[in-house]
């Protein structure tokens, strides 16, 4: 019988060093994972990724952290084989890099264009072949992406557009990764009380925002919270095995499809 139980596991988190990703981190080690290893993107990122190193290692987990920029197919290598030799294979690899632009198509300049389906496409893509090739059997593979994806709206087409084929990626790894037991899917978070939605947004985009969903009023934010996301990333990496292939949208009733 296969353990699925995160006890005893080990776990790549790209992106796992602040926000949602270094509470996945925090929640995954509480829960009992025995290594965890964090990536983070810059140099501005590296306190925090120590901060969440301190954090895991003072729940009992191996920790280390490494820098990357994840928008070649080299990095993606480079960041498995570390992991790899630092805590040894993962049985568990979550992908939480993302880059967000609001901006009509007819201001979107090729720069922008390029640098959002290289975060959010192109890392996304060669994170998942890696996970495929380096992930123990039974394994578990999770992706953020975005609820925009069940939205119709304007001024985000490279952010959800990007976001888009990642939900492709996830059906075509899970078909392609399910003979050896490796469950692999998306969860597309609503927009999050975090940095990373306030730079985008005006203050009465955000006032929209915070009382689309159908369950803001319960919200401490309005927002989806990191806290309502970390559930269910660990639910699709221990008991959820069974469900593959899926894009989820967690959103508390922000969009749906």
């Amino acid at each position: 019988m296969v353990d699925h139980s995160i006890k005893g596991k080990t776990v790549l988190i790209a992106g796992g060093a602040k926000n949602l990703g270094g509470l996945i981190a925090r929640d995954l080690a509480a829960a009992g994972a025995k290594a965890i290893a964090i990536h983070y993107n810059s140099e501005a990122s590296k306190p925090e990724a120590d901060k969440t190193l301190a954090d895991l290692k003072a729940l009992g987990v191996e920790a280390v952290a490494f820098q990357a920029d994840l928008t070649t197919a080299a990095a993606n290598t480079a960041l498995f084989a570390q992991t790899i030799a630092a805590v040894g294979k993962p049985d568990i690899a979550i992908n939480t890099v993302g880059k967000v632009l609001k901006k009509p198509i007819s201001e979107t300049s090729e720069d922008e264009f390029d640098s959002m389906f290289a975060v959010n496409t192109k890392a996304a893509y060669f994170f998942i072949k890696e996970a495929g090739l380096h992930l123990n059997d039974n394994g578990k593979l999770v992706t953020l992406v975005t609820s925009l994806l069940g939205a119709y709206t304007p001024f985000y087409s490279t952010y959800a557009g990007s976001k888009a084929a990642v939900e492709h990626f996830t059906r075509a790894a899970s078909k392609e990764y399910g003979a050896r037991g490796i469950s692999v899917n998306a969860i597309g978070p609503g927009p999050m009380d975090t940095a990373f939605f306030y730079g985008q947004e005006a203050p009465d985009a955000v006032a929209y925002h915070k009382t689309a969903a159908a369950l803001s009023a319960f919200s401490k934010t309005g927002l989806t919270d990191i806290e309502d996301i970390a559930p269910f990333v660990r639910f699709l990496v221990t008991d959820g095995w069974w469900m593959t292939g899926q894009t989820i949208l967690v959103n508390g009733g922000y969009t749906t499809k």
